[in-house]
C-alpha cells in the first residue's frame, strides 16, 4: 500500500511557510501506508518540479516555494522496483508536447507488462508498475478526462492515481482504492490523502497554522475522475469499473452470502480473520490493519500479494 496526499491553494491564501507545514504534516501522517520512499511534485508558474528520495517522510524537509500553489505527494511501500533506485519512486515525470506532467499512483497493477507489449511502449529503466500509465498518456498525446478514462479502463489490478500538469490542472482518478478530499471554500484551498484517517491526523497537526474556517468533504466515487483547475473549479467524468473484480471473488472459503463491498461489515472482517492463518497472519493482524486505516479489500489484497 502507498499513500497519495496533496494541496491545491487556488485562492492563494496560504504563505510558503503554511504550505510547507501542511505538506509536511500530510507526508508524515501518510507514513502509515508507506515509508520506503517519499516524493512531491509542485508547480511554480508553469515550471513543474519533482522532489523525491528513498526515505521516510519524517526524514525530509519540505520547502514549498511561495509561487507553488499546487503540490502532489506520495509515500511508498515497495511492491515492484527497488526504492533504492530513486527513478522507481513516485511521482513520475511525463511529457506531452511542450506540456509536462507528474503522476503518483496508489495500488498494484497486474497487467503493466502485457500493456507494454500490446501497446508497443518504449523500454524504460523504470521498473515500477505505475509507470505504464505515464507511458500510455504520452502515447495518447493528450491529457484530459476522456483520455484518462480510456486508459483507466485498460488497467487491471487496484488503483487510485493523481496527475498534475504544467497547466495547473490536478486530476484525481479513483479506481477501487480509497481517497479523501477536503475543501476549505472560504480560504480557497483543497487538501487530500488516501484515507480520511490520515487526512484527519494531519489536519490536527497543522490546523492552528492556517486561517480558521469550515471545510467540506468532496466525494470522489469509485470509477470517477475529478479535475481541479487553477480557479478551483471542479469537473468530473466517470469510467467503467466492470473490468475490476474484488479479490474476494477468488477466495475459495467465501460463503455465498458474503458481501465484498461492505468493507466494514462484521461478516467481511470475520471472514478475513478466519482465513488469515492460511496466509501466515493472525486474526489480530486484521484488527491492527483496520485501525491503521486499511480497508478490508486492501487487507485481502495484501494477503494475496504477500507484501504486508
Amino acid at each position: 500500500m502507498c499513500c497519495l496526499f496533496g494541496l491545491y491553494d487556488y485562492g492563494q491564501s496560504l504563505s510558503a511557510r503554511q504550505k510547507s507545514r501542511i505538506i509536511s504534516a500530510l507526508a508524515v501522517a501518510a507514513e502509515a501506508r508507506g515509508t520506503d520512499a517519499t516524493g512531491i511534485a509542485y508547480l511554480s508558474g508553469t515550471h513543474l518540479s519533482i522532489y523525491k528520495r528513498p526515505l521516510p517522510a519524517h526524514r525530509l524537509r519540505f520547502r514549498i516555494p511561495a509561487a507553488a500553489n499546487v503540490v502532489m505527494g506520495h509515500t511508498r511501500m515497495t511492491t515492484q522496483g527497488s526504492s533504492h533506485r530513486n527513478y522507481n519512486n513516485h511521482p513520475f515525470y511525463g511529457q506531452i508536447g511542450s506540456m509536462g506532467f507528474a503522476l503518483a499512483h496508489n495500488g498494484v497493477l497486474r497487467n503493466d507488462r502485457s500493456l507494454q507489449v500490446q501497446k508497443k511502449l518504449p523500454v524504460s529503466k523504470i521498473e515500477t508498475d505505475s509507470y505504464v500509465i505515464v507511458q500510455l498518456l504520452e502515447q495518447a498525446g493528450k491529457l484530459d478526462l476522456q483520455t484518462l478514462g480510456a486508459i483507466s479502463e485498460l488497467l487491471r489490478g487496484s488503483f487510485t492515481y493523481t496527475v498534475l500538469d504544467s497547466h495547473a490542472r490536478l486530476f484525481i482518478v479513483r479506481g477501487n482504492n480509497p481517497f479523501c478530499l477536503y475543501h476549505f471554500p472560504a480560504q480557497g484551498f483543497y487538501i487530500y490523502a488516501s484515507t480520511k484517517e490520515i487526512l484527519t491526523a494531519a489536519l490536527r497537526k497543522f490546523r492552528k497554522h492556517i486561517p480558521s474556517g469550515r471545510f467540506e468533504e468532496i466525494a470522489v466515487k469509485e470509477g470517477e475522475i475529478l479535475r481541479i483547475s487553477r480557479d478551483g473549479i471542479r469537473k468530473t467524468q466517470t469510467f467503467s469499473l466492470d473490468f475490476l473484480f474484488p479479490l474476494s471473488a477468488y477466495l475459495p472459503l467465501r460463503s455465498v452470502a458474503f458481501d465484498p463491498w461492505n468493507t466494514r461489515s462484521t461478516s467481511y472482517v470475520d471472514e478475513l480473520k478466519s482465513v488469515a492463518g492460511a496466509f501466515g497472519y493472525l486474526p489480530e493482524d486484521v484488527d491492527d490493519l483496520l485501525a491503521d486505516g486499511f480497508t478490508a479489500e486492501e487487507i485481502e489484497e495484501c494477503f494475496y500479494e504477500g507484501f504486508l
